[in-house]
Order: C-alpha cells, then sequence, then structure tokens
C-alpha cells in the first residue's frame, strides 16, 4: 500500500480518496452558485443588450453657463438592413451555382470527347470484323510495316492484292 508520510502526518490511499471527492463537491457546488446566479438574471441590474435610449449630447454643469460635452457609450450592436441576409444568401447561391455550372460544361467537354473516341473505336471495330480473317492479318502485318512481298508470302495471297493491302494501310495512317 502506497503511504506517503508529510512531517509527521500520515497521508494514504483512503485519505487522498476523502480529499479527492472533497475537491469534486467543492466544484459542484461552485458551478451550481453559478448557474443559479445566471437564472436570477444580469449581476448589473436591468440592463438589457439593446441600445440605449436618445442621450443628450451635451449637459450643462449647475452654476456655470457653458455646455460640457458628455460621453457618448458606442453602441456596438448596429442594426442590421432586414434585405441583408437574404442578399448574402442569395449571393452565396449565385456563386455555387456558376461554379456547378462550370463544372458541367467541364463534364459535358469530357464526355464529348468520349463519345468521338468510342464512335472512331467502334468503326474500326465493325471495319475489321466485316473483314476476311486472311485480310484483315494483313493488314495488320502492313499497319507493322511489312512490305507487299512478306505480307503476301505469310497470308498465301496474291501479290496485288498485298499491294492493295498496303496501300489501305498507307491511307489509313494519313
Amino acid at each position: 500500500m502506497s503511504v506517503l508520510d508529510l512531517g509527521g502526518m500520515t497521508l494514504g490511499l483512503r485519505e487522498g480518496l476523502i480529499g479527492l471527492i472533497a475537491l469534486v463537491a467543492v466544484y459542484i457546488i461552485f458551478v451550481l452558485l453559478r448557474m443559479f446566479r445566471l437564472r436570477q438574471g444580469p449581476v448589473g441590474g436591468t440592463e438589457s443588450l439593446a441600445p440605449p435610449a436618445a442621450v443628450p449630447a451635451e449637459t450643462t454643469p449647475a452654476g456655470t453657463g457653458q455646455a460640457v460635452p458628455e460621453a457618448v457609450p458606442p453602441t456596438s450592436w448596429e442594426p442590421v438592413p432586414n434585405g441583408m441576409a437574404e442578399e448574402v444568401l442569395r449571393h452565396g447561391l449565385e456563386l455555387e451555382l456558376a461554379q456547378l455550372r462550370e463544372e458541367v460544361d467541364a463534364i459535358r467537354g469530357e464526355l464529348a470527347a468520349l463519345r468521338s473516341d468510342m464512335q472512331h473505336e467502334l468503326a474500326s471495330l465493325r471495319a475489321s470484323q466485316s473483314v476476311s480473317p486472311i485480310y484483315g492479318d494483313a493488314m495488320q502485318l502492313a499497319v507493322s510495316g511489312y512490305d507487299a512481298a512478306a505480307i503476301a508470302e505469310r497470308c498465301g495471297i496474291a501479290r496485288a492484292e498485298a499491294d492493295l493491302v498496303v496501300a489501305l494501310a498507307k491511307s489509313q495512317e494519313h
């Protein structure tokens, strides 16, 4: 068991726990008193947050004939115009709408580019499906850069047909 010896006074776990409970009780009482004060109202009397009524700017001290300016307390709470909240909200919504329109336009441009790429791919796929397998292989060889004699020999087609395939491949490159 841990024991703390302070100048002839022995403090153990039990005494430490009792001290902690006492501190918590004092804190709770402090918080309750503050809550009770808040419930009663403002501390300084019947002050309100409303701006003060019209205060005369100058007063005349008794016995003197001179007007002395009196300090007017500054009002930190200025009245807000009626339509200001709606105007700020409308402005924010207009900015957000403009940003969303820009994003939609960018997405539409990307979609148009993807659509044209897909149409080109689809056209080349359809063209390759309508060609016989022999001529398809010959076209792949022509695109790879083989000459007409090598294509005719590998694919088993006539030299004139191979020349035609090479010419088609070159025209598609341009």
